[in-house]
């Protein structure tokens, strides 16, 4: 999915992809799952030039590679398989590349630790679906260089994203250790009978979700502090810090709890095909952006360094 995400957004960029798997059904999988996003990447808006024939896969490795001006690995979220591909990389594609990982937590330094050149290894970690929502964490690791750094965030302006640069290497980044949070305080929820699937899901979208996808956490409780913004805020309910509102350490994943999770789950998606959802899903992101484009996103320039070509 992630990797059908990003060959989506490229093309919809206008730009050639290469895709590579050696699964015998990757190939079908991923044009599959390019056609069904191509009406939201249509919508979003097409570069000139952009074609879902400029997509051509191959099964090996080394070829795929190649001629590639920028590499993004989406192999599964395992340590030992993500070096080993990124070994395999590094040997076929040119010194000068730039090779991003899709990883949601690894650290960068392990990934690149048997990499030729690993000075150009970085984390592009995207969100699903790739080819709508905008954000992309960008870190490296111990021996990444800032170029690199830099250079990955420009290609990921230029395909129509918003690179937020992780300072400092950290397990899953910022946004997945957020989720995972709220991820936790949901599962003891669910787990001690408090509220189902479909509840815990409406007691985001209908409230702060909306508010999140606006301003965030923070800006939003500054907003809601009245004119006396967040110092007000921190003064009313600073206190409740100390309260016992959530266990942030996740319950024990029993049968029980997994089978609720997943009938509840179930439930909630009802009779709706998978790619209907994916659909839906897609339409409401895309207004979204629409919306946010025209009252929210700032105009002016976003303060991503521009890589110094001359001593690149």
């Amino acid at each position: 999915m992630i990797g059908s995400g990003w060959a989506a957004r490229c093309l919809g960029a206008g730009l050639d992809v290469i895709a590579t798997d050696p699964s015998p059904a990757a190939e079908a999988l991923m044009r599959e799952n390019i056609d069904n996003a191509w009406p939201a990447v249509e919508r979003l808006g097409l570069a000139g030039g952009a074609s879902r024939k400029r997509l051509t896969f191959t099964p090996d490795l080394a070829e795929a590679v190649a001629a590639a001006d920028f590499v993004q690995e989406s192999v599964p979220e395992r340590e030992d398989v993500k070096i080993a591909v990124f070994r395999d990389i590094a040997r076929h594609c040119r010194n000068d590349v730039v090779i991003a990982s899709s990883s949601s937590g690894l650290l960068p330094s392990r990934i690149q630790s048997q990499t030729d050149h690993p000075s150009r290894v970085v984390i592009g970690h995207p969100f699903s679906p790739v080819y709508a929502l905008p954000l992309v964490e960008i870190t490296g690791g111990q021996q990444t260089s800032h170029d690199a750094v830099v250079a990955a965030g420009g290609f990921y302006k230029r395909i129509g994203m918003r690179p937020l640069h992780v300072r400092k290497e950290i397990d899953a980044y910022l946004s997945d250790r957020l989720q995972c949070a709220m991820w936790h305080e949901a599962l003891h929820l669910i787990d001690e009978g408090i509220a189902t699937v479909p509840e815990i899901d409406a007691a985001i979208t209908g409230g702060p979700g909306l508010r999140w996808a606006v301003m965030g956490m923070c800006l939003a409780w500054h907003a809601a502090g009245g004119p006396g913004g967040m110092r007000h805020t921190m003064e009313q309910f600073g206190p409740t810090l100390e309260l016992p509102w959530t266990k942030l350490k996740p319950p024990t994943l029993t049968d029980e709890l997994r089978e609720a999770i997943i009938t509840g789950s179930e439930d909630e998606a009802g009779n709706r095909d998978f790619r209907e959802i994916e659909r839906r899903r897609d339409a409401c992101i895309v207004g979204f952006l629409e919306v946010l484009q025209r009252h929210w996103y700032p105009a002016e320039d976003d303060g991503w360094p521009e890589l110094d070509t001359a001593n690149a």
